[in-house]
């Protein structure tokens, strides 16, 4: 692909995840907007100049040039337009503005919760951490956790003096500690002991490594290659690997690795299809110096829609969870701004580079988006949805209106925020791509 055609694909990837979120975003405001009786003048999708529009109704419905958001805008919405019209937005009662705000970012979660429940139902290629205990399945070679003494099995009850219960805290613990030893208490056939490990900056993300522990996951068949070695040999999508010559595989690596090194000789591979063990004996072809099957291996999840939807609503809460944990860590500069925060050229770039890694892997970007841009539109900064509810909460609660020079005041320092934020990931965006 030329460099041409891969920029207007990323291009249009990202003007493909971004406008579906914004259109959900707005079409909620709109929905309850209107079900409330509230006069909608204008739906748009972008802000700036209008590039094209219709009318239905008494509604305008326009795209606008630049895709980084859009708005609804409500008859009556601004103390300078107000009327004794009983269809204005302010002469709503204010529990029915604060449904007007909370629809957005609402039905930005519904989005995020239906997107993750369909992939889970087609099957998802990640493994689910939190349900899986901080047991380490396996230690790499020289690694800091090797040299730290960790071992296959072991059981990490806390990291950092906080309690672990599965291995997404544990995982999220070494990503967010780059360059520091993490103080691990490790439990081991009833012994406990204490070591610290220190995960290794990846200078691309300025994120930290796992130190060398990986999950307790055997590895499973993503893909089969027509006309290999496996597919002659019976293998399917979703085996899980148990064992090769009857000997136990605990990750993705010592499989391809057993596999490699034994080019052109019978192996023995022990599987699980479908909760029943089974044995295929397969010959890897041999390529280069190595060994070859033909096969993809990684990890792979697929529910029915009642534990899909279950799954998807615990994945979106573990989204938030981690957002929150790793914003916490950027206000106490444990981790850097640079790799927390990603803006519109970065979330472009892994827009393209996830169509090109296939369409699900765009759907499940999307998905991630949709939650950050709900948790981020419902904090409690003016001008946002979390920051208007958050001062019709406090009109309520002293039963009268803020003065509207306090509020004007309020929402140009809100704009402000938004502003200063805005410049702040593009100049990160700007870093990270030169």
């Amino acid at each position: 692909m030329t460099p041409f055609l891969q920029t207007l694909q990323t291009l249009l990837a990202f003007l493909f995840a971004l406008g579906v979120i914004i259109v959900v975003h707005e079409a909620g405001h709109l929905l309850v907007a209107k079900a409330f009786n509230v006069r909608v003048l204008t739906f748009s999708v972008g802000f700036g100049k209008r590039l094209w529009s219709i009318q239905r109704g008494e509604t305008e419905y326009r795209v606008a040039l630049v895709p980084l958001g859009g708005y609804v805008r409500l008859s009556g919405e601004n103390p300078d337009e107000a009327s004794a019209d009983p269809r204005d937005f302010l002469n709503k009662p204010r529990w029915q503005r604060i449904l007007v705000y909370l629809a957005g970012p609402a039905m930005n979660v519904v989005l995020s919760v239906l997107i993750f429940a369909g992939l889970f139902m087609i099957g998802m290629d990640l493994p689910h951490l939190p349900d899986l205990a901080p047991v380490v399945g396996s230690v790499a070679p020289g690694s800091p956790a090797e040299k730290a003494g960790l071992q296959t099995g072991d059981l990490i009850r806390r990291a950092d003096g906080k309690e672990v219960k599965s291995w997404q805290q544990l995982f999220m613990t070494l990503v967010t500690s780059p360059d520091r030893a993490v103080q691990l208490d490790v439990e081991r056939e009833g012994k406990s002991f204490s070591a610290a490990v220190k995960p290794a900056r990846d200078p691309q993300t300025e994120s930290g490594d796992l130190a060398g522990i990986r999950p307790p996951l055997r590895p499973q068949v993503t893909l089969v290659t027509a006309g290999g070695p496996a597919e002659a040999a019976g293998f399917r999508s979703h085996d899980v690997i148990v064992r090769v010559d009857g000997r136990s595989v605990l990750d993705r690596e010592q499989f391809i690795s057993v596999i490699e090194k034994n080019p052109e000789r019978r192996l023995v591979v022990e599987i699980e299809r479908d909760g029943r063990p089974l044995q295929l004996a397969v010959t890897p072809r041999k390529e280069g110096e190595v060994g070859k099957i033909g096969v993809g291996i990684g990890f792979f999840q697929r529910y029915g829609p009642v534990q899909a939807f279950s799954a998807s609503i615990a994945y979106n809460i573990q989204i938030v969870e981690d957002t929150v944990a790793i914003l916490g860590k950027v206000f106490t500069r444990e981790v850097s701004a640079r790799s927390a925060l990603a803006g519109p050229l970065s979330i472009a770039k892994e827009s393209g580079a996830a169509v090109r890694r296939g369409f699900k892997d765009l759907i499940q970007l999307m998905g991630l988006l949709s939650i950050s841009i709900a948790f981020m539109n419902l904090l409690p900064i003016p001008i946002l949805d979390g920051g208007q509810i958050s001062i019709l909460l406090v009109e309520e609660a002293i039963r009268r209106d803020l003065p509207l020079r306090v509020k004007e005041v309020v929402s140009l320092v809100g704009l402000y925020m938004i502003l200063a934020l805005m410049a702040v990931v593009l100049f990160f965006d700007i870093a990270k791509l030169f």
